[in-house]
């Protein structure tokens, strides 16, 4: 989704992460219901805008660009032009093959073999080995960042030139996950590890740059032999870099707020991610260890209205806990699911006149703009016998909480996995499992669907989910790539690279 913000859009904020958390505001009016974005304005023609003769990226000058180890935001940014992965994840979260050329596994999915694409070297011209791989990975293993995609593993090695992985349960989807940035081992403890990427970093004459990549693997034409390098000090130095033009691109969370674009004539292009709000049930607790009000009351959300509201349209409203963007997510389904009768939801499970109840939603008061969601919906799920209370509590006091049980409702952000799974969250025991939610046909259901991800088994999965209700997934939040307006046409980032396609684009420099 591309669209355009006015050069008068002040109060704009950006978080400068493609991955990290997220935290922000959102005013609350009369009506109490939502707020809008800034309409359309003309854009103040009276000041000129700086000529763009070259492109240029913002950078922390010192800090690690190590895939596995850099600070989310402008570091990942530029590192996704120094380093590949296995494999990229398209528009729908679909691995497609870059470093690997092709793989095997058995029956049951539960071991694979990657080989790797011939003639790939890295900046010093070395060649990519599977040990190379593997010594990413197995950092990658360890890190915050990536390892919940090894929660399944229970081996890797290398092998003839090949990575064999051996994992604990079937995963049919397993290289969704390996899109992961791949070093060179050894360089890692460089502050800028060597890469296969399509640039180069380099220090010259004028000062720190990229330049293109002789030995990179050439499917086209870039766009770009130079890419002039800005050293920042922090996001807020990035965004007003890049309202006055001296950078220009940034990858943004416009739902946080750390920057300020009022002098920006700007471009932005939506990607999806795999990062889902959803309110979560403790089924332990009455009336809530009902499923059928579980049901009930997860159907009765308005998904649109936060979603264009609370969310000024970066998110999309979801149904199921897969993102819409993925070939697998039931859209039919999604809009003819009949939820359970709320009225009646609640009579059958003894909430009545002469016996009304209170319920209440958990949220991290640190995150306000969460905190104004679950006002949201308090009002929106209320009822003459069911009022529904919203708590917000510090972070650890709110963490603490969940994990020993202490709540009703809680208001959660969970980043999944390419993958889908969700055992986490719905399986008997899982991590995420805060509600105590129980179930073995959900576990076979969850086995069923991970050693075969078809739209059947997907079906499935997801009707059950919606009967039994353990969480109601309420929508999967947008980033965004923000360009100068007309720069660059073709641009089509995605959860891995907002540089995906870069070969495809086309650049409109200002005449000089």
């Amino acid at each position: 989704m591309k669209r355009r913000l006015s050069a008068l859009l002040c109060a704009l904020t950006l978080a400068l992460s493609l991955s990290g958390c997220w935290s922000g505001d959102v005013s609350d009016d009369s009506s109490g219901d939502f707020w809008e974005e800034t309409p359309p304005v003309e854009a103040d023609t009276s000041s000129t805008l700086t000529p763009i003769t070259s492109f240029a990226l913002p950078y922390l000058q010192g800090v690690t660009l190590d895939p596995i180890t850099c600070p989310d935001g402008m570091q990942q940014t530029l590192g996704a032009l120094l380093y590949e992965g296995l494999f990229v994840l398209d528009e729908s979260f679909a691995p497609q093959n870059v470093l690997c050329s092709r793989y095997e596994h058995n029956d049951d999915c539960t071991s694979y073999t990657f080989y790797l694409r011939d003639g790939v070297s890295f900046s010093d011209g070395s060649s990519l080995t599977a040990s190379d791989v593997l010594a990413t990975l197995r950092r990658a293993q360890e890190s915050e960042r990536y390892s919940a995609r090894f929660a399944n593993v229970a081996s890797m090695r290398a092998s003839n030139g090949a990575l064999i992985v051996n994992l604990t349960r079937a995963d049919s989807a397993f290289p969704a996950l390996l899109d992961i940035p791949i070093v060179k081992s050894g360089s890692e403890k460089n502050t800028v590890p060597l890469g296969t990427g399509p640039y180069l970093f380099v220090t010259d004459s004028d000062g720190a740059c990229l330049k293109q990549n002789p030995d990179w693997r050439s499917d086209g034409t870039l766009p770009f032999e130079r890419i002039e390098l800005r050293a920042v000090k922090d996001a807020d130095t990035a965004s007003y870099l890049f309202s006055s033009r001296e950078v220009h691109l940034l990858s943004a969370d416009l739902t946080s707020s750390t920057g300020d674009l009022r002098s920006a004539d700007t471009a932005l292009t939506d990607y999806a991610t795999a990062n889902m709000i959803y309110l979560g049930f403790n089924t332990q607790r009455a009336p809530l260890s009902d499923a059928s009000l579980r049901s009930a009351l997860a159907g009765a959300i308005d998904r649109a209205t936060i979603t264009t509201g609370y969310f000024a349209g970066h998110a999309e409203a979801a149904r199921f806990p897969l993102s819409p963007h993925s070939s697998l997510y039931p859209t039919e389904m999604a809009s003819t699911l009949a939820s359970p009768d709320l009225a009646a939801a609640l009579e059958s499970a003894g909430v009545t006149e002469s016996c009304p109840r209170t319920v209440t939603i958990l949220v991290s008061e640190s995150d306000s703009f969460k905190v104004s969601i679950a006002d949201y919906l308090s009002r929106t799920l209320s009822t003459d016998v069911l009022t529904v209370s919203v708590r917000s509590l510090p972070w650890s006091d709110y963490l603490t909480a969940l994990q020993n049980g202490n709540f009703d409702l809680y208001l959660g952000e969970v980043r999944l996995t390419a993958n889908w799974d969700i055992s986490s969250l719905a399986r008997t025991g899982g991590a995420l499992n805060y509600g105590r939610y129980a179930d073995a046909q959900c576990n076979t259901l969850l086995d069923a669907f991970s050693l075969n991800e078809t739209d059947q088994t997907a079906r499935a999965l997801y009707r059950y989910l919606a009967q039994s209700a353990p969480i109601a997934p309420i929508a999967f939040k947008t980033a965004s790539v923000l360009t100068p307006s007309g720069l660059i046409d073709g641009l089509n980032p995605t959860v891995s690279s907002p540089f995906c396609g870069i070969e495809g684009w086309t650049v409109h420099f200002d005449k000089g």
